[in-house]
């Protein structure tokens, strides 16, 4: 039954990220990508404490702080830089077609770190799996803008931080729970962004954001931010 939930758990957090692409691609021209990662996270974050708080579960020992942060700044920092970044490249079904490397590239990183090992049962779902999205997109694929394949890169290597991430997390997550582990890696990659953006300049949009562009923000940050990641974390304590 947990093999069964975490499974679910990880087709709706991709179904929700693969809605966030779209909504990212709308507000990539507006604000940049250190800007949309600070609000984000920031917005998931602030929705995730209370409820990381009124669980009254366990929260990441002290040794595990350091990993925890890392894992933050990997996943919360790096990775919504690059994601958003490409999206200013490239189109949302391109996009979207470069993130489904995931499953692949997350089976190449846990066999190289010797955390699984490869079987021709999952190699082969993963490929089918790949060849579904690359069929259900290529007809998207002819209008791509010119100098897309920029775009592309980049949402593979935020796939790639992604894997690490998938693979590195699961000891964390497995002794202090999804939601305290996902709340505080959360908080600390918004932290950074929200610094980094401020130093920068990137806020200096947001006054001219209209209500469109602030629904598209909330969405990100309650939808995309704090249920994507949370579920992500729970798969990941489940299978």
């Amino acid at each position: 039954m947990g093999e069964f939930l975490g499974t679910l758990a990880a087709m709706l957090s991709s179904g929700i990220g693969g809605a966030s692409i779209g909504v990212t691609r709308f507000i990539a021209g507006d604000l940049d990508p250190l800007a949309i990662g600070a609000f984000r996270f920031g917005i998931g974050f602030a929705f995730l404490l209370p409820i990381a708080v009124a669980q009254q579960g366990p929260w990441p020992g002290r040794s595990d702080w350091p990993g925890v942060a890392g894992l933050g700044l990997l996943f919360f920092g790096v990775f919504p830089v690059l994601f958003n970044a490409s999206l200013m490249f490239t189109t949302a079904a391109r996009g979207a077609l470069a993130l489904s490397t995931l499953p692949l590239l997350t089976m190449a990183v846990a066999a190289a770190l010797g955390v699984e090992r490869l079987t021709r049962r999952k190699t082969a779902g993963v490929c089918v799996a790949m060849a579904g999205v690359a069929l259900a997109l290529l007809t998207g694929l002819s209008h791509a803008p010119a100098g897309a394949w920029r775009g592309d890169l980049l949402m593979m290597a935020a796939a790639l931080c992604m894997a690490f991430y998938s693979v590195w997390s699961r000891s964390f997550i497995r002794r202090s729970g999804p939601i305290p582990f996902t709340t505080m890696a959360m908080g600390g990659g918004a932290l950074v962004l929200t610094v980094i953006s401020s130093l920068r300049g990137s806020f200096e949009p947001v006054p001219q954001l209209d209500v469109h562009q602030w629904a598209a923000l909330g969405f990100l940050g309650v939808f995309g931010g704090a249920l994507t990641f949370f579920l992500w974390s729970f798969a990941l304590a489940k299978t």
